[in-house]
């Protein structure tokens, strides 16, 4: 399906990204379109939201399909007073006309319905009217051909994916097809009586190896990085899955370098970009290959073609190559049906995947593909920034430190705090770490607000003497985050609180002790486990028993 709107966004004419205009007029566009789709609802006889609907899903379906750059689309009077003439036709009022609450949502709800199906129908009828419109300009033969090559394929796919298990090999329905197509278009002379695309002449044999144009690189580099990036990624992917599927790894490194090389060779050949796919993945694993040998067959079958079987190809009409592409690619749409299962697993990789598609569609691949990853490198951000410091309290009859938040019947030492901060420790992040700490231990600014943070209802009953700050959770710290540890030390120093420091690996260890750590503290402040930090402060508290209160959550 054409979208008019990447020629006009990644195209020549670039008044999309140019032009500030489309963002200086959206104030101006809100009492044209919001509050008139309120009151052409009323005019439909359906409840005002559905005015905004209307306002809304019309409007971004025209902008990626039509042609008219200064055409605004969606309520509209004429047609509210003709939908509303139907709506009510099909949806009268009951002649009471005294309706309850829970009435009155029923006659909406059908009249919504109604008015839906109104929409339908015309919406029918006009793309039919289009595909009608549009087919003299096409070559019925090829039509014909295409419908058959789709009603063959599809439903052998499907068998091949529903039935995999039972198969001892996939059916080969491309293989099928295109010797049935190849045999028809020779014996019918489809090409010569009803012009109908084929194949042509193959040539036999490789090409003379050729070094491309050096020349083009300064202008191909902006796309080829884009290319490379999509390359790792699908490859490294579905590499990936199927390593966990079959139990072993894979070096990325190494998957890099392979699909780096092989494409810069291919070049020498003029072969276009290339990487690893998803449907010949899917056929080769069905057929029994389990290791990279199978690639080696795979190359056989196609050299066998190029040095002897391609002239057997000439007949073979081009509507069948693109039915197979179309048939190919059916596993990318139904991916459609995963996006509810990932709404209910992580809401957050849903938003990813719907503005990534979104990109792709309405921009094009790499500005969509550069926008997602912008995007996910922006969710990442912001979910640290939303990191809650936990407050743990020991679980009784036990060594372990559960979270104070947790229903659990948890002991909590007078005096002592210890603290769990899980989450990277930069620049973005120094600040909500320092306010955390300061509430709890009451230091400064900070113990004056109240940020969100897992607290203990008794926190604030004794003054903190000895805090544990378990940093397995901080996986990496740079600079900034660095000194605010060191900075956190002195202000404990002052105060009369002494720092403990248990669980840092070795990269954040590291960091800190460049940051001037061990200025402010000693090594015997510096802990493997927080079982031994909280060992340690037990002593330095003096406690003679378990003087501890039970703390609820």
């Amino acid at each position: 399906m054409p979208v008019p709107a990447s020629k006009s966004v990644g195209g020549e004419k670039r008044s999309w990204r140019v032009s500030p205009q489309p963002l200086t007029h959206t104030p101006k566009t809100f009492p044209s379109t919001t509050p008139p789709g309120m009151a052409f609802a009323l005019l439909t006889s359906v409840p005002p939201v559905f005015g905004l609907y209307t306002s809304f899903f019309p409007v971004l379906i025209y902008t990626l399909l039509g042609t008219g750059r200064h055409l605004s689309t969606g309520t509209f009077a004429v047609l509210s007073l003709m939908t509303g003439s139907a709506v009510e036709r099909l949806v009268p009022e009951p002649l009471s006309g005294n309706l309850s609450g829970i009435e009155r949502e029923q006659l909406d709800a059908q009249r919504v319905g109604a008015a839906a199906a109104v929409a339908f129908g015309s919406g029918a009828l006009m793309t039919l009217a289009a595909v009608l419109t549009a087919l003299p300009r096409s070559s019925p033969a090829e039509l014909t051909i295409s419908a058959l090559s789709l009603a063959l394929l599809v439903p052998v796919k499907e068998l091949n994916v529903r039935f995999r298990d039972r198969l001892p090999t996939p059916i080969p329905g491309e293989i099928a097809m295109v010797l049935l197509a190849s045999v028809l278009c020779f014996t019918s002379s489809l090409d010569t009586r009803y012009n109908v695309q084929i194949v042509g002449l193959l040539p036999g044999g490789f090409p003379q190896p050729l070094l491309p144009s050096l020349a083009e690189l300064p202008r191909i580099l902006a796309d080829s990085l884009p290319m490379a990036l999509v390359t790792f990624a699908v490859s490294a992917s579905l590499a990936s899955i199927y390593a966990d599927k079959y139990s072993y790894t894979i070096d990325s490194n190494q998957e890099l370098l392979a699909h780096g090389v092989s494409n810069l060779v291919s070049s020498l050949f003029s072969c276009f970009p290339n990487s690893a796919t998803l449907a010949t993945t899917s056929l080769l694993v069905d057929a029994g290959g389990n290791t990279q040998l199978a690639g080696l067959f795979s190359c056989m079958v196609v050299l066998s073609v190029l040095l002897w079987l391609g002239p057997l190809f000439y007949y073979l009409p081009k509507a069948v190559l693109a039915c197979i592409n179309i048939s190919s690619m059916r596993q990318m749409f139904f991916q459609m049906r995963e996006l509810p299962q990932l709404w209910r697993i992580s809401r957050v990789d849903f938003a990813v995947w719907m503005v990534t598609w979104v990109a792709v569609v309405t921009l094009s691949v790499d500005l969509g593909l550069a926008v997602g990853v912008v995007f996910s490198m922006m969710t990442v951000v912001c979910r640290t920034q939303r990191v809650q410091c936990l407050a743990l309290g020991l679980a009784e009859g036990t060594e372990l430190y559960r979270p104070l938040r947790e229903s659990h019947k948890l002991l909590q030492v007078p005096g002592l705090c210890i603290l769990s901060y899980p989450a990277p420790l930069y620049f973005g992040t120094r600040g909500q770490f320092r306010r955390v700490l300061e509430w709890h231990l009451g230091l400064g600014e900070g113990s004056k607000e109240a940020p969100e943070i897992d607290a203990s209802p008794d926190a604030a009953a004794e003054p903190v003497r000895v805090v544990v700050l378990d940093c397995s959770g901080v996986t990496f710290a740079d600079a900034a985050g660095a000194r605010e540890v060191v900075q956190l030390a002195s202000r404990c120093r002052d105060a009369g609180i002494h720092l403990l420091l248990a669980q840092c690996n070795a990269s954040v260890l590291g960091t800190l002790t460049q940051a001037g750590l061990l200025d402010r503290v000693t090594p015997e402040q510096l802990f493997v486990s927080v079982q031994d930090a909280a060992a340690h402060a037990l002593e330095r508290l003096e406690l003679n028993g378990p003087k501890t209160c039970t703390v609820w959550v």
